[in-house]
């Protein structure tokens, strides 16, 4: 018998009040209700409604898959930097052509506050390493 308190949906909020899109909401109620199915009774449809059927992970990682996340991160890279290149107004490259970059400016010398505190540590710790093996330590 299905509970009455949540209609044998497992879920602690009503279906009229989850937080997502009508379409979402009766593809939800659609898995329930196949679920309750004999024939589909072995699929668990109504343990994965909430996922709206998939049982799996939201996303492939699977390289056999038609489209791979790499795939997808490299498109997005390649679109970002097309609209950059766009709102800049600069030409397009030719992939056969290779950009040298001739022009150089002097940024600074010594280290910054936070590699300057590293060096000294390290200094100090060779110094001590020094002092131990002066006086017989390993």
């Amino acid at each position: 018998m299905p509970c009455t308190a949540c209609g044998g949906t497992g879920q602690a909020r009503p279906l009229p009040r989850l937080a997502v899109a009508r379409h979402v909401r009766q593809m939800i109620r659609t898995r329930w209700e196949l679920g309750k199915r004999p024939e589909f009774t072995d699929l668990k449809l109504w343990k994965w409604a909430h996922m709206l059927g998939f049982r799996g992970h939201f996303s492939t990682k699977s390289r056999r898959y038609s489209v791979t996340l790499g795939a997808l991160r490299d498109a997005r890279r390649a679109w970002r930097t097309e609209e950059a290149r766009l709102r800049a107004s600069l030409p397009g490259l030719d992939p056969n052509t290779t950009l040298v970059v001739g022009h150089w400016d002097y940024q600074g010398s010594g280290y910054s506050p936070g590699a300057a505190l590293l060096a000294a540590h390290v200094w100090h710790r060779r110094e001590l390493e020094r002092h131990f093996a002066a006086e017989g330590g390993c």
